[in-house]
Order: C-alpha cells, then sequence, then structure tokens
C-alpha cells in the first residue's frame, strides 16, 4: 500500500515537472515570436525609410535636374534675343547708312533736279508725303521750282521767293545759288507761318494775288 502511494506521487510530480516545462516552452516560444515580430516590424519601416529617403533623393535630384534644364532653356533663349537684336541693329544702321548715302546725293544734285531734294527734306521738319502735293503745287506757283526765279517787282527770290531774297541767309550763305539752302529756308518759314505745306498751299490759292 505504501508503495502504491509513493509511486503515485511520484508519478505526480513527474507530470507536474512536465506541464511546467511545457509551459517555460510555449513562454519560451511566444517571446520569440514577438521579438522576430518586432524585428521584422523594425526592418518594414527601416526598408519604408531607405524607400521614402531614396524617393527624396530622386525628388531632389530631378527638381535640381529641372532647375538646370529651366536655366539652360532660358540662357539659351538670351542668347538668341541678344543675337536677334544685335542683327537688327547692324541691319537698321546699315539701312540708315545708305537712306541717308542716298539722301545725299539727291541733295547734290539738288541743281538739276530740286523736287527730288525738296521731297528729301520733307521728313526734317515733320512732314510726311502727304504733303508732298501741296508743295509741289506751291513752288511751281512761285517759282516754277527755279533757284534763281528773282520777282522783278518785289525782289522776291528763289524757291520759295523769299522776301526778301536774304533771309535765307539765315540757313547758310550760299542761299543765291544752292537750292538746299533755299528749301530748308522755305520749309522751315512754312512750318512756323502755315503748320505745313497743305495750310500754305491753302492761304495762297485764296489770295489774289498769290502770295503766302
Amino acid at each position: 500500500m505504501l508503495l502504491a502511494v509513493v509511486a503515485t506521487t511520484a508519478a505526480g510530480y513527474q507530470a507536474a515537472d512536465q506541464r511546467q516545462t511545457g509551459a517555460a516552452a510555449f513562454t519560451v516560444s511566444t517571446e520569440a515570436i514577438a521579438q522576430a515580430n518586432e524585428l521584422a516590424d523594425a526592418q518594414i519601416e527601416d526598408t519604408a525609410r531607405l524607400a521614402a529617403d531614396r524617393n527624396n533623393t530622386n525628388a531632389s535630384i530631378a527638381a535640381a535636374q529641372e532647375k538646370d534644364r529651366v536655366a539652360a532653356v532660358a540662357a539659351a533663349e538670351a542668347a538668341a534675343k541678344a543675337r536677334r537684336e544685335a542683327a537688327q541693329k547692324v541691319a537698321r544702321e546699315k539701312a540708315r547708312k545708305a537712306l541717308a548715302a542716298k539722301k545725299q546725293a539727291i541733295l547734290a544734285n539738288a541743281q538739276a533736279d530740286p523736287r527730288a531734294a525738296a521731297q528729301a527734306l520733307l521728313p526734317e521738319f515733320g512732314f510726311g508725303d502727304g504733303q508732298w502735293s501741296c508743295l509741289d503745287q506751291l513752288w511751281m506757283g512761285e517759282s516754277g521750282w527755279r533757284y534763281t526765279a528773282e520777282n522783278s517787282s518785289s525782289g522776291a527770290y528763289g524757291i520759295p521767293q523769299s522776301l526778301p531774297g536774304s533771309k535765307m541767309a539765315t540757313v547758310a550763305s550760299d542761299w543765291r545759288t544752292n537750292p538746299v539752302t533755299q528749301i530748308r529756308w522755305g520749309l522751315q518759314y512754312i512750318k512756323s507761318s502755315y503748320g505745313t505745306p497743305c495750310g500754305a498751299w491753302s492761304a495762297w490759292q485764296s489770295r489774289s494775288p498769290h502770295w503766302y
């Protein structure tokens, strides 16, 4: 009977030990799983952080590249604009010189063609091409465009029939023989007295005998 009790007691202790060992084993396994989960979470966070860092780096690189591209385009456009403006300036200067040379040639031939000289001089006094017809008729009526024309009665002289002719010396001393001097004086007189050649022509027509 005593042996049976001892055996039963020993078996109970053994079973209890086995249960404790199993519980301990279960506890270790749970902690290991928790640690593994924490490690996995940390790895996921690290991976996400690295990915975000890469994305940020790539975005920064892309932004820098775009900034460089925009700057390069702007620089190229500015250079092209500068070249265009320089070419336009050269072209304008070339055209200006050509017009000046043409005008000089016309003025040099004024004794032979005073009407062409007068047309070339209109812009100097702010008159457009629309004033030419009036001026042409006015001075045709006054002097026939002859730079040596002289009114035997009044003494008026030259293409614009300055009275007296010596008034034209305010432009240059060669007023007797230079149509350009006479024309410049006449255009200035018209501008100050009538505003435009058409204004002078209108006044000339309204008077009898004609004068302006």
